[in-house]
C-alpha cells in the first residue's frame, strides 16, 4: 500500500479543520477549537489502488512560523485553503506556496488550491478556482483524491525520479 503525507495550510478560521474532519470522518464540525496541530489517517481507494493518507491539519499553526519548515519538509502533498468570503486568505497563499517551494528546494511540489465556503456564494469576494463547501460536502473527497493521483504519478510511476 502506498502512503502519502499531506499538509493542510491556510489562514486561521477558514475551515481547514472542518475540511479535514469532513473528509476523514464524514461529518461537518460547526465549531472547532483550534489546536497547534492535529493529524489524521485515512485509507482510500483511488483508481483501484489502495493508499494511506497521513494528513496534518495545521489549525492554529499560523503563529508558529518556526514549525512551518519542519512540516513543509516532511509533507509530500499540500492543500492550500482559502475562504471565498475573505480576499486576504487567498492573498496569504502566495507566501505559503513560495515557502513550500523554498523548503522543498524544487518547483515540482504537488499542491491543490481550494476555495472553501462555497455554500456562502452570496458573500463571495474571491473569484472561482477549485471551490469546495465543507458544510455541503461539495468537492471534499475530490480534493484529497486528486492530490493522491498527483502524488502517485510523481512517486509511484515507473518513470518518476525520486528527489
Amino acid at each position: 500500500m502506498h502512503e502519502y503525507k499531506l499538509v493542510i495550510l491556510g489562514s486561521g478560521g477558514i475551515g481547514k479543520s472542518a475540511l479535514t474532519v469532513q473528509f476523514v470522518q464524514g461529518i461537518f464540525v460547526e465549531k472547532y477549537d483550534p489546536m497547534i496541530e492535529d493529524s489524521y489517517r485515512k485509507q482510500v481507494e483511488v483508481d483501484a489502488q489502495q493508499y494511506r493518507l497521513d494528513i496534518l491539519d495545521t489549525a492554529g499553526m499560523e503563529q508558529f512560523i518556526a514549525r512551518r519548515d519542519l512540516y513543509m519538509r516532511n509533507g509530500q502533498g499540500f492543500v492550500l485553503v482559502y475562504s471565498i468570503t475573505a480576499q486576504p486568505t487567498f492573498n496569504d497563499l502566495q507566501d505559503l506556496r513560495e515557502q513550500i517551494l523554498r523548503v522543498k528546494d524544487t518547483d515540482d511540489v504537488p499542491m491543490i488550491l481550494v476555495g472553501n465556503k462555497d455554500d456562502l456564494e452570496d458573500e463571495r469576494v474571491v473569484g472561482k478556482e477549485q471551490d469546495s463547501s465543507t458544510k455541503s460536502k461539495i468537492n471534499v473527497n475530490e480534493i484529497f483524491y486528486d492530490l493522491t493521483v498527483i502524488l502517485s504519478l510523481k512517486y509511484d510511476s515507473p518513470f518518476s525520479i525520486m528527489s
